[in-house]
Formats: C-alpha cells, sequence, structure tokens
C-alpha cells in the first residue's frame, strides 16, 4: 500500500470549512477540524496584515501522492485562491489504522500516475509541545530567544496521566495547551533542549515535547 502522510494546516479562523471543501475535491478526504490560536505578536499580526490570532486547524490523513498534489497545487495554481494566510506542511506518518489508510489510498487511486516534479525535501522541522494550560506564553518566549519566530497553540486535555505521575512521582495538571512550532531544522535541537530545561515535567509548565520531520511546507497568503 502506498505510504501516507499526514497535513497540519493552519488558517485563519473561519478559512477551515473552505479548506476542507478543497482538500475533498483534491483527493484529501479525512480530516480533524481544531480550533487555535497563534503566539504572534500585535506587531508582527499587523506587519503581516493579519486581522486576528485565531486560527481553524486542520490535521488531515492523505496517500503520499495526494498531500504531494496537493502542496504543490497550493504552492503554484491555487496560491492566492485558498481566502487568507497560513500555513500547510506534510509529516511522514508510520502507522495508521487500516481502514482509514485504505480510504486514502482509494481517493488517490490513479495520482502516482499523474505525479507533478518532485518537490525539494525542505530543511524544516515540526516542534509540539505539550504544556499546562497558561504556560505557552513562557514556553513560546524561550522557543523565541532561540530562534523561533511563533508557534500555534491548541487547547487539549490529557489523558493517562496516572502512570506519568506514579513514574514521576508529580501530580500533572489535567487541562493542556499544545504548542505548534515549525521552524528550520537546525534550530530544533537548541530549541526543544531549553525548553526541555526551563519548562519540563518538573517545572510549572509540565512541558513533554518531540519533533516530527516536515518533508513539504507551503505558507499561504
Amino acid at each position: 500500500m502506498e505510504a501516507m502522510k499526514l497535513i497540519l494546516s493552519i488558517v485563519e479562523r473561519g478559512q477551515g470549512a473552505a479548506m476542507l471543501r478543497l482538500y475533498r475535491k483534491r483527493h484529501v478526504p479525512i480530516h480533524l477540524q481544531c480550533a487555535g490560536k497563534g503566539t504572534a505578536t500585535s506587531e508582527i499580526m499587523d506587519i503581516l496584515g493579519l486581522d486576528s490570532s485565531e486560527k481553524d486547524v486542520l490535521i488531515s490523513f492523505a496517500a503520499a501522492s495526494a498531500a504531494k498534489k496537493l502542496l504543490h497545487d497550493l504552492d503554484n495554481e491555487l496560491r492566492g485562491h485558498t481566502g487568507g494566510a497560513g500555513i500547510v506542511v506534510s509529516v511522514p506518518v508510520s502507522g495508521l489504522n487500516s481502514l482509514v489508510a485504505n480510504l486514502a489510498a482509494y481517493y488517490a487511486e490513479g495520482l502516482r500516475e499523474k505525479e507533478e516534479e518532485p518537490m525539494e525535501r525542505t530543511e524544516n522541522s515540526l516542534i509540539l509541545v505539550v504544556c499546562a494550560r497558561g504556560c505557552t506564553d513562557d514556553v513560546m518566549s524561550t522557543a523565541k530567544a532561540h530562534g523561533a519566530r511563533g508557534g500555534t497553540v491548541i487547547r487539549g486535555r490529557l489523558s493517562g496521566r496516572k502512570e506519568l505521575e506514579q513514574a514521576y512521582e508529580i501530580d500533572l495538571a489535567e487541562e493542556r495547551e499544545i504548542v505548534a512550532i515549525v521552524v528550520p531544522t537546525g534550530l530544533r535541537a537548541p530549541i526543544m533542549e531549553a525548553i526541555n530545561t526551563e519548562h519540563g515535567l518538573r517545572s510549572e509548565a509540565q512541558a513533554a515535547l518531540c519533533s516530527l520531520p516536515i518533508e513539504q511546507i507551503v505558507r499561504l497568503g
């Protein structure tokens, strides 16, 4: 079976539904939509011409051929036609349940024979930081001090915390926020090390973090 990709799209609030319709027409049928918030300062928002820091976050699964074709089109014929600013990245998926994978592959049938020229692999990484709610400003301040430009915050809730609490003898806050930060791969290690040192599990932020390699990246708007 064809390899699967996860497509993470972060767009201005209200544009998520339009992006979903576009994606379905482009052989990407499976999505999870979340509400997020950008971390850029008001000054940067003014410079970028953005009206609000409120974001729609789409997590989509697609066959590799469909993901590559979608990002290629977003960076070419669809540029300027997505209705707002944002960022779209694709990352590899090492495992996915068969029903989801089969549906994604079905929608992408025939695309492999029609592939465009391959896009050059980017030298970027996606850092995901899961921290206690209310600590994202401190986490982002540390990340920016080591080269990050901004991130997107998604609210969530910690599940299975009893095992962590028993293993490390700590009490963990249930209410969580996920900070998604796209950075050049060369900055990944120092940013993650700084966040872990300043805001790790034994700190007030109680942060856990990981990174994923970005294969393609498109900036919208």
